[in-house]
């Protein structure tokens, strides 16, 4: 949307969608709440076949919906929701998501401060532990993304399994690494020049891949705390299925192989490969579906093999717009995530 209030940059909300209208609606429900006045939204309809979708989108203003005859995935929703959008600023956000009412607010005011911001996250709590009572972060970002020198994510307030109580310890605004696709603020014509996210990523991970190229390219990614999101999670894919476990292994690598120098590729894939067939052993003792577990790290493994033509041209482009050396977007983190 082009924004009708004065010195007030526009914002598109940007929603992929697969089936789940009662969730989508809860979403709507909260965004619509939002003050931030110069907001639209575009929903993408990821194949799905829901009669009346069209009409109950059109209940909520300056909100639209774009269908896709299939599943594109998070990443392809996205990108497909991003084609529709001249606003200043997009949001792109899970719809298993509710909001405080001046969470754009503050996004907005954080991203006019530095007009190198890239990209910025909120502060994500868990929903089901809100509704108890309780302020939990939420596992997919919690209080910011970052990521070890092996590549292995984690996040402020959570790493591989622990998960924090939010008791005020991120309440600082800091750079981050990457920024939670649950709802991840981004510049829209930055995310437009670097292509968006990687389609074939489908789901997992495309978000840090994205942060990634940002900061390749000298943009910050930030966490803004004031802004505050409770998101469900476990919409999409349940937490440790083997179809989880596939997406998050192969983009995982090709993520590495696509943004590391030719020196960090050179160190990190070797150890990534040990460790991926230990990761592969490791699932064989994780029951029920440890059989699915394990081959889903091989079949991952399998895939970028296939694949690695398209990856090395993706590559190519990446390293061919690089402003920014690893030792620089990779400062103070550490070798892994085990030593922080």
């Amino acid at each position: 949307m082009t924004s009708s209030v004065p010195h007030l940059p526009s914002v598109d909300i940007i929603i992929p969608h697969f089936k789940r209208r009662d969730m989508l609606e809860r979403c709507l429900d909260s965004l619509a709440e939002t003050r931030y006045p110069a907001m639209g939204i575009i929903v993408v309809d990821n194949g799905g076949t829901e009669a009346g979708l069209v009409f109950m989108v059109k209940r909520y203003r300056n909100a639209r919906l774009v269908r896709l005859g299939e599943n594109r995935g998070y990443a392809g929703g996205c990108n497909e929701g991003l084609k529709h959008s001249t606003a200043d600023y997009v949001v792109f956000m899970n719809d298993d998501t509710r909001h405080d009412p001046l969470w754009l607010d503050q996004l907005v005011t954080a991203a006019r401060e530095d007009d190198r911001t890239g990209a910025l996250q909120p502060k994500i709590l868990s929903m089901k532990a809100f509704e108890k009572g309780q302020k939990v972060f939420d596992y997919a970002g919690a209080a910011g993304g970052m990521i070890d020198r092996l590549g292995y994510p984690w996040c402020f307030g959570r790493t591989f399994s622990a998960i924090e109580m939010d008791r005020g310890q991120y309440d600082n605004g800091r750079e981050i690494f990457w920024a939670s696709g649950v709802a991840m603020f981004v510049n829209r014509s930055l995310a437009e020049e670097l292509g968006g996210f990687d389609g074939e990523f489908f789901m997992q991970m495309e978000e840090i891949d994205l942060s990634w190229r940002m900061k390749l390219s000298g943009y910050t990614i930030r966490s803004v705390p004031s802004s505050i999101i409770l998101h469900e999670g476990g919409a999409s894919l349940p937490g440790g299925s083997a179809e989880k476990i596939y997406f998050n292994h192969r983009n995982n690598i090709a993520m590495l192989l696509k943004n590391l120098g030719i020196p960090g590729l050179l160190l990190v894939l070797p150890l990534r490969l040990l460790l991926e067939v230990a990761a592969a052993l490791f699932y064989l003792t994780q029951f029920p579906g440890s059989l699915a577990k394990s081959g889903a790290v091989w079949r991952a493994f399998g895939d970028t093999l296939r694949h690695w033509p398209d990856i090395m041209k993706k590559r190519r482009v990446v390293q061919r717009a690089r402003q920014l050396p690893d030792r620089t977007v990779f400062k103070g983190l550490p070798l892994t995530l085990l030593l922080r």
